[in-house]
């Protein structure tokens, strides 16, 4: 058997394999749990560490022009404004509607405690378990569902061959495969080429899947992939519409080392794609009593590399959106961007744990108890600071 026999029996099964070494699986999973009550709540994993100073840019920040001199806009080279300081990324463009009608929010300068190595697995795992360190193995959505009122009719699915760790737990979940076809996105493939550089066998194997026709049409295609996300996000809604309450899935493409102004603008139109086609899913009375918290592992460096990139960096965003939130404001204490307001001279200093906005979104949509969301959903957190993300 040749090399390429053996490591691309299929072309895709080698990439989605390699893949699962990288940032995020190539095969996204959506998760959904199923309650009484009209109040529904979805969690959008944003895998790779989403740069948020591109999304929501601080243009009126004094510091950030110069730390972003390809980057950076400002409104007169395409941002939309949003209040006079802060603009939304142009890629982002379709969400600005839902700005404008008070459904969205952004909560700047966020994070989990996950200060270490800056890897893409622990800090996904902080996030997704919800601990304060990565010694957890279950998911804080799974152990929401147990302390949930009325829990003893709740149930859970997750739709894909496995499951991710925010509902990995003792609450028991249904299953779904998924024959969704996601296309792998560019910082994917950048890792399965930097992984491989240095192994000439590997190196020629993923060099001849890339040439091939299938590769170009099924895993590079940016129309296929905006496709696979407007099907996930609307099979949500359709779940979300009947007897499911909670959903969870995830959205790849966030690791932007390199070109990032190509690779960031596919990434935020799929983000931007699957909260507006959820929406549509959902209908207007079941968008109104909806929360959607989308969140990622940690933020990127302030300062743009030499590369046009950015490298793993701390504080981060998180975007709230639905008609339950409290909306058309930007959350959180900026802390600025002057050099003795950076974490370690490199990164948005976090004045926010992400953590107490889930936990205030839970509050808000299921009345979990404090006393549960600090000892069982969150062991460890204060609910004190979630109230701020409550008002409005």
């Amino acid at each position: 058997m040749t090399l390429q026999e053996r490591f691309l029996l299929s072309r895709r099964g080698f990439l989605a394999g390699a893949c699962c070494a990288a940032a995020a699986p190539i095969l996204t999973p959506v998760t959904f749990a199923a309650m009484p009550g009209e109040k529904r709540f979805v969690t959008i994993i944003l895998r790779g560490a989403m740069d948020g100073l591109d999304l929501v840019q601080p243009y009126g920040d004094p510091a950030f022009a110069a730390l972003r001199p390809m980057l950076g806009r400002t409104p007169e080279t395409g941002l939309i404004d949003l209040n006079g300081f802060f603009g939304l990324n142009p890629a982002a463009s379709a969400l600005a509607p839902l700005w404008q009608a008070g459904e969205l929010s952004f909560v700047h300068a966020v994070s989990t405690p996950y200060r270490n190595q800056r890897s893409h697995f622990d800090g996904q795992d902080m996030l997704e378990s919800g601990g304060s360190d990565t010694s957890q193995r279950t998911g804080w959505l799974n152990r929401a569902l147990a302390v949930m009122p009325r829990s003893d009719s709740r149930k859970a699915i997750d739709i894909n061959t496995s499951m991710e760790l925010i509902l990995t737990g003792p609450n028991a979940a249904d299953s779904w495969s998924s024959q969704s076809n996601f296309t792998l996105a560019d910082d994917e493939i950048a890792f399965l080429e930097r992984l491989y550089a240095r192994d000439p066998a590997f190196s020629k194997a993923m060099a001849e899947a890339k040439e091939t026709d299938l590769s170009a049409d099924s895993l590079y295609g940016d129309t296929k992939r905006g496709a696979g996300i407007a099907d996930m996000a609307r099979l949500t809604g359709g779940m979300l519409r009947e007897n499911y309450r909670v959903a969870s899935f995830s959205i790849n493409g966030w690791d932007t080392h390199v070109g990032q102004q190509a690779q960031f603008k596919k990434a935020a139109g799929d983000l931007a794609t699957a909260i507006v086609t959820l929406k549509e899913s959902l209908g207007g009375d079941a968008w109104k009593n909806t929360v959607v918290l989308a969140m990622t592992e940690f933020g990127r460096t302030a300062r743009e590399n030499g590369s046009k990139g950015t490298d793993h960096g701390t504080g981060g965003l998180a975007i709230l959106a639905g008609g339950a939130i409290p909306g058309g404001k930007i959350l959180g204490q900026w802390p600025g961007l002057a050099d003795d307001k950076l974490l370690d001279s490199r990164d948005l200093m976090p004045t926010g744990d992400v953590r107490e906005l889930a936990a205030a979104m839970l509050y808000k949509q299921f009345g979990i108890k404090p006393d549960n969301l600090t000892g069982k959903v969150f062991p460890g957190l204060s609910f004190d600071a979630s109230s701020q993300y409550l008002r409005g």
